[in-house]
């Protein structure tokens, strides 16, 4: 079975009704995690979460919008290389990097990787690496996080071997199985959040389990189907495309074979719903 290691690194601060509609006024943190997938041999890294990089790329000019939307919170020590450091882990023994999408929560460690595979979605890298100033803050993507010799080192999920899943991960049918996984890691698409955004089910000793990224930013979006406040929309790839993943992720949820984890989930209590929120 494959084994999940689970990482804070770092976290950005919005209000609860922002994720969650009715979720209430109060600035809540929203932690950005990144993983370990440990399977057979290999070891992968699905996301990377904030580095100091975020800071000194969104510094100048337009970028500095990003931060000032949305605050980031990021201690040196808490990037996600010093972490696996810690547990005796090093850039040469990382089989690769997924990316479940280029938002720069996500991908702003990429540079404290260098020469280690990366692996995204080809629409995905398709529509951001064209976007700049403006369009990219639009879209969470922050350019000068993307290393030079990117493209170098750079895999598609799409040239994986594509197929049937197993039949507990309904009502999902196909995926991209995770090269020499053995059948125990699959990406799937999980469209709406961002361009190419994908989610990934892990089958651990404890059951399946899946990453689900930002294709949801509380539980309830997906158990209650509560989406999240109008405004989000303006960073969202594509609203009828989210609802429908959440949709998906209802009766995932609802058939109770797999657990469903977000990157960001935990920010928001349960108090914080209130009848004069958005």
């Amino acid at each position: 079975m494959a084994v999940l290691h689970t990482y804070e690194v770092g976290y950005c601060m919005h209000p609860a009704c922002v994720a969650l509609k009715g979720g209430g006024f109060k600035l809540c943190r929203f932690p950005a995690r990144a993983y370990v997938i440990e399977v057979g041999r290999d070891l992968w890294v699905w996301d990377t979460g904030y580095a100091s990089h975020f800071h000194s790329h969104t510094a100048r000019g337009v970028y500095r919008l990003y931060p000032a939307v949305t605050p980031v919170h990021f201690k040196n020590d808490e990037a996600l290389i010093l972490q696996l450091a810690e547990h005796g882990i090093g850039r040469e023994d990382i089989r690769g990097i997924v990316v479940s999408h280029f938002h720069g929560d996500h991908i702003a460690g990429l540079r404290d990787f260098p020469g280690v595979e990366v692996y995204a979605s080809q629409p995905g890298w398709d529509y951001y690496k064209l976007l700049k100033g403006l369009r990219a803050v639009r879209k969470g993507f922050v350019p000068g996080l993307i290393p030079e010799d990117f493209e170098s080192r750079l895999g598609f999920v799409e040239e994986w071997e594509y197929g049937a899943l197993p039949a507990e991960l309904a009502p999902f049918e196909e995926g991209w199985a995770l090269p020499h996984s053995k059948g125990e890691v699959f990406v799937v698409s999980l469209p709406g959040h961002a361009r190419g955004h994908l989610g990934v089910f892990i089958r651990t000793a404890a059951g399946w389990i899946l990453l689900a990224a930002d294709a949801a930013w509380a539980p309830e979006n997906y158990t209650e189907l509560r989406q999240p406040a109008w405004i989000s929309r303006l960073i969202m790839d594509d609203a009828k495309h989210m609802f429908q993943t959440l949709q998906k992720l209802h009766e995932l949820h609802k058939r109770g074979k797999v657990k469903i984890q977000l990157a960001h989930e935990g920010g928001i209590p349960s108090t914080s719903v209130t009848e004069s929120a958005l």
